[in-house]
């Protein structure tokens, strides 16, 4: 395969599409304080008819900027009341959005994508809940798989918990159990290796623990707030698993909101 950021317009029909992303449905979990997905007809073919004879049906969608694969943007994240960069958090919102690092000022993501799949570096299908992924294990996943983790990649980390759970709301949300993740370590050796993009295949991308539960989120104020580094949570990477694609292109485009704290994505690999 060639390099994915070497691939020409001749080459892109020899490769292969992945999807990351999950359908939205209204069976897609998401967090007690994020909008679920919605979704109704307010027309239907046949309400109204053209004197062509022709007709049209749309609907009315209802979810959040978090909702089903989604991207974080900088905006979402506060710490000591600063948001990325030092700017005041309450001043940023003020207006009912974002004025500084809403997630319209994302720019698309066309980079180079890396999967470091944890799972199997374990020799498991899904890594235990709670399981914290530090710096050691990321670089013996990227070892495993004979890869580099570079400056400007996206760095998608697999820990098969979207596949084992996500069709189970509780269970994937890990209320009662946590749920495996990237911790403080991991998240610091990504920004430290100029990682532009982290996601997951989990809730919050971050290890969950069960006694602590959201109340304290650091990697998220490490790479959001700290790093500038947007995340990407709920992937879907079990395809590109199974057929050992640990290097690909990665096209991801949020959503323009102005001024939203996330996006709901398409994430598309192609290897």
């Amino acid at each position: 395969m060639p390099d994915p950021l070497d691939i020409t317009l001749a080459q892109l029909p020899l490769l292969r599409r992945y999807e990351l992303g999950h359908r939205l449905d209204p069976t897609i979990p998401t967090g007690a304080l994020h909008v679920p997905f919605r979704m109704a007809l307010t027309m239907r073919h046949g309400d109204m008819i053209r004197g062509d004879g022709g007709s049209a049906a749309q609907e009315m969608l209802s979810l959040g900027g978090h909702t089903g694969t989604h991207i974080d943007a900088l905006a979402h994240a506060s710490l000591d009341g600063r948001l990325h960069g030092g700017v005041d958090a309450h001043e940023a919102s003020r207006g009912g959005r974002f004025q500084t690092h809403g997630v319209d000022t994302l720019e698309p993501v066309i980079a180079r994508g890396l999967l470091l799949d944890i799972a199997a570096l374990r020799g498991e299908d899904v890594l235990p809940a709670g399981h914290a992924i530090e710096a050691e294990e990321l670089q013996a996943a990227a070892e495993r798989q004979g890869v580099t983790i570079s400056a400007g990649d996206a760095v998608l980390v697999r820990t098969g918990w979207s596949a084992a759970h996500l069709h189970d709301r509780d269970a994937f949300l890990g209320l009662a159990t946590g749920v495996p993740g990237v911790g403080v370590d991991g998240a610091r050796l990504l920004s430290a290796k100029g990682a532009r993009l982290a996601g997951s295949d989990t809730i919050a991308f971050e290890v969950i623990h069960r006694e602590i539960g959201h109340s304290s989120l650091p990697v998220h104020s490490h790479l959001l707030v700290e790093a500038g580094i947007p995340i990407v949570e709920m992937l879907h990477l079990d395809e590109l698993a199974a057929d050992e694609r640990w290097t690909f292109l990665l096209l991801l485009l949020p959503l323009r909101i102005a001024g939203g704290t996330g996006s709901p994505v398409r994430p598309v690999a192609l290897a």
